[in-house]
């Protein structure tokens, strides 16, 4: 409104528009537009030395703006949807959201993003500014905050994986001094935060009282979207803070202005090092990181406090750091995982076992170098050695009693089970395995020997000699023996039922290869002189039952 009052003074003074234009340095149309303007509202002529004042210059021009019809090409695409563009905005939607619901639940929805973002704009400035959108400075006392942070840096070449990666930058800023500890990963892992939070703290001389971090899931679990809610954090980083004596205090989601110191310091590490000097391979941008950091962004002025940052760290803020702990801690990664059915949990490819009556419930893996220990809602279970991934680490009391030797399929663990009830029952595992060149008799030693292990050794070996005296092969016959106390009755001419020798072959069994041939009549023998398929013992007798 001071140049419309420049404007009214030249012209008083007659300089023509061209002039008045030149001095102004305003284009003639639009000083030919405020003169209308000002004469209609008779404020143009008059004495150069009496000015009108800046309001009566501002209502004439806004009632001549005013008073003119809106150019028809610049009516609104989307003046039928404005009730629901306001009433989605009112609810904090943001432009994009709206535009894209529009396009989904209305047909004939014809508009553009630009003209939605033109319209919530339009909204927020008629809004105006609210409590909320006040930012806050928050000052920080030496050694008592420090906030860290990721930022994303494009891809690395990783000579270890041999191919580009993406990898980020992990930055810890103290809050008093803004001096700045980097990292370049390529994992945002639980072993990797821990491991990075380590080195920046033995980088630093230190460690900050508070730190503040935002809630990715090595840090937070369950974040707090209220101030009634609880924020549940990860469990290696609460065992990383008890060591190292920190407090942890993690933002509101989506609040990243509330670490602006940090995320100042990402954004100057992306801007000025690796947008500048575009390293390729992470060896070099690890280096020429480390060689910016301490020559450039530690001595540099800092905007805000107009001291060298490393230079205040080293003087006021790294003597009030609370002391390293003596020993360094050794990372820890916290696993919720299910307990399947083969009674094993898995760990990133790793099998770990647990008590057979946990299947189908949630276990806790605490998970170190070289240990694993379970827990079930807090209470210790178990703790096993590392393994490698595809590997299995089983204590065999975990398994039921009656299946816990089933996932055993070599014929050597079998027959060590037998022999270790007594010689002739495992003789006799030997001689199942042996009864068929073909056909696979596991799944019949298996249940032979679990059933023989229910029973006192001494009338195991007895039913294996009457099993064997009689050539009875299946699991059904040494059941029916022990069940009807065949193995406490004498073999008929066999003497001591437990003797330590007896025949190599059944006396009534035949090679299975042979057994038909043997009862097939030969050509030049009659049909009733053929043996008989029914066999009898050597006394005449028929066998007992169960033989």
């Amino acid at each position: 409104m001071h140049r419309l009052q420049d404007l009214v003074r030249l012209h008083r003074q007659g300089l023509p528009c061209r002039a008045i234009s030149r001095l102004l340095r305003m284009g003639r149309n639009t000083v030919a537009n405020y003169t209308d303007a000002l004469r209609k509202a008779e404020l143009l002529d008059g004495d150069p030395a009496d000015l009108p004042d800046i309001s009566r210059l501002r209502e004439a021009v806004e009632k001549e703006r005013g008073s003119r019809q809106q150019p028809r090409q610049q009516r609104s695409s989307i003046e039928r949807w404005l009730p629901i563009i306001d009433a989605k905005y009112a609810a904090n939607v943001p432009p994009t959201a709206i535009y894209d619901f529009l396009r989904l639940e209305h047909d004939d929805f014809a508009g553009s993003l630009s003209a939605v973002k033109r319209r919530c704009a339009a909204l927020k400035r008629a809004r105006g500014i609210s409590q909320d959108d006040v930012t806050m400075p928050v000052d920080t006392d030496p050694g008592d905050v420090a906030q860290v942070d990721f930022g994303y840096v494009g891809k690395l070449y990783d000579p270890e994986a041999g191919k580009e990666r993406k990898a980020w930058v992990f930055v810890m800023t103290p809050g008093f001094s803004r001096h700045m500890v980097a990292r370049l990963v390529f994992d945002q892992k639980v072993e990797t935060w821990l491991h990075l939070h380590i080195e920046c703290f033995e980088e630093l001389g230190g460690v900050p009282k508070t730190l503040v971090p935002d809630n990715l899931k090595a840090a937070v679990v369950r974040a707090a979207f209220g101030i009634d809610e609880e924020t549940a954090l990860n469990r290696s980083y609460r065992e990383l803070a008890r060591h190292y004596g920190f407090v942890v205090d993690p933002m509101p989601p989506r609040s990243p202005e509330k670490k602006g110191k940090v995320e100042a310091s990402v954004r100057y590490v992306k801007h000025n090092y690796f947008k500048a000097h575009a390293p390729q391979d992470v060896r070099d941008a690890r280096t020429g990181l480390q060689r910016w950091l301490v020559e450039i962004a530690g001595l540099r002025r800092h905007g805000t406090t107009g001291r060298r940052p490393a230079e205040v760290f080293a003087q006021v803020e790294k003597p009030l750091l609370s002391a390293l702990p003596r020993g360094r801690m050794e990372l820890v990664a916290w696993q919720r995982a299910k307990l399947h059915r083969d009674c094993h949990a898995v760990f990133r490819g790793e099998f770990y076992s647990a008590p057979w009556y946990l299947v189908g419930k949630h276990l806790e893996l605490r998970v170190t170098r070289h240990a694993v220990t379970v827990y079930h809602e807090d209470q210790h279970i178990c703790t096993h050695r590392r393994v490698r991934r595809g590997k299995r680490a089983t204590i065999e009391a975990h398994l039921p009693d009656q299946r816990s030797a089933l996932r055993h399929r070599s014929r050597e663990h079998w027959e060590s089970l037998a022999y270790a009830i007594g010689k002739p029952t495992g003789d006799y595992v030997a001689m199942l395995f042996d009864s068929d060149d073909v056909l696979h008799k596991l799944r019949q030693v298996q249940a032979v020997v679990t059933h023989l292990q229910g029973f006192p050794d001494e009338r195991a070996n007895a039913a294996c000699v009457r099993a064997m005296h009689y050539g009875n092969h299946s699991y059904q016959g040494i059941k029916d023996i022990l069940r009807r106390g065949l193995d406490l009755i004498p073999i008929p001419g066999g003497g001591n039922r437990l003797a330590d020798q007896w025949s190599t072959r059944p006396r009534f069994s035949r090679v299975p290869s042979r057994a038909t041939d043997d009862n097939r009549p030969r050509p030049d023998q009659r049909p009733e002189e053929a043996a008989p398929l029914r066999r009898v013992a050597d006394d005449g007798a028929p066998r007992a039952a169960g033989d």
